[in-house]
């Protein structure tokens, strides 16, 4: 299995629940060898991984890719923080598509997708 360790990628969205898709996601993230960070609305972890529910917390985190989980209404306090982050890309997940920030990310080069992150790590996509 290839390691990733120097590939950061910030689940936004991040549940202790093991039904939910980002707690999946943050489990094969991982498990694959990537350097997860998670924010959350309440404080949490999964495996050594905690959660952050500050932003402020990870603004110095240099992150490659962010995989979202949240709908597009409660996207709308993090697309700031996302954009000073510059990632290399965003990932929106099913359920998290959102016209409005696309626009955004392309006026400042940042790469994005509609796809879904367990899909892309089990078919090595991601």
């Amino acid at each position: 299995m290839t390691n990733f360790k120097n590939t950061s990628v910030l689940v936004i969205g991040a549940s202790e629940n093991p039904e939910r898709y980002a707690y999946k996601a943050i489990k094969l993230l991982n498990r694959n060898g990537y350097n997860v960070s998670a924010l959350a609305i309440k404080a949490g972890n999964i495996d050594t991984i905690d959660f952050s529910t500050n932003t402020e917390d990870l603004k110095k985190e240099n992150i490659d890719t962010v995989t979202l989980y949240v709908n597009s209404k409660n996207q709308e306090k993090y697309k700031e923080f996302i954009i000073q982050l510059k990632p290399r890309r965003v990932i929106f997940n099913p359920g998290t598509e959102n016209e409005d920030f696309y626009d955004d990310l392309k006026r400042n080069n940042i790469a994005y997708e509609e796809a879904c992150t367990l899909i892309l790590l089990n078919t090595g996509q991601f």
